[in-house]
């Protein structure tokens, strides 16, 4: 993914537990190894996918491997990667297998959402702006099997979560104050969705 100017792009590695931090050569076309190389997670945590605050002062990392999710201070002027917290993204009650997929920042900036495959929800934290904290919301049935992927709409009003074992995406209505999900009622049958996009 690269940043809002286009210089650096950060490559998340599950294998090797890291962020790659590469600048961007935009004549040669290549990417090259940043001053800081890489951000190391902790041991065994699997990072899968990230995404930008809107402000750009921020990322967001989930961790498939040990049910987490990271906030990291993004510094635009060097790509260096500081993480500030790493929350469990399941109920402290919740003892089963678990694999986090995706994750996505609400447009607003107010809120980051992330998938759990096998306790099946979404988890939804409130960001705090000034530091990039975050605070849990709640855990929000998926309606399905394996919440592989998700997106939410470019008004930020739906979230659309896509079920990959049970063939079905799921559209939730969002809170723009609170960051609550709501079920709509609304969802499509469709053979193993695993990746939704919004064409804008």
């Amino acid at each position: 993914m690269f940043d809002r100017e286009g210089r650096r792009a950060l490559a998340v590695d599950l294998g090797i537990d890291k962020v790659m931090i590469y600048r961007f050569d935009g004549v040669k076309g290549k990417l090259l190894p940043n001053k800081q190389p890489f951000y190391q997670t902790q041991p065994g945590a699997g990072p899968r996918h990230i995404d930008f605050h809107p402000s750009r002062k921020f990322v967001y990392l989930i961790n498939e491997l040990n049910s987490t999710m990271s906030a990291l201070i993004y510094d635009e002027r060097s790509g260096q990667l500081k993480e500030v917290q790493t929350l469990s993204t399941l109920p402290a009650d919740f003892s089963g297998t678990n694999y986090p997929a995706d994750i996505h920042v609400h447009p607003n900036g107010r809120f980051v959402y992330g998938t759990n495959r096998g306790h099946n929800s979404i988890a939804a934290f409130a960001i705090d702006p000034r530091d990039g904290l975050m605070t849990l919301v709640g855990h929000t049935p998926t309606g399905g099997d394996f919440p592989r992927n998700f997106v939410i709409d470019p008004s930020g009003r739906f979230l659309l979560a896509a079920n990959q074992k049970t063939d079905n995406v799921v559209v939730f209505g969002i809170d723009e104050d609170t960051g609550v999900l709501r079920a709509t009622g609304i969802e499509a049958k469709i053979p193993t969705p695993v990746c939704l996009k919004f064409l804008i």
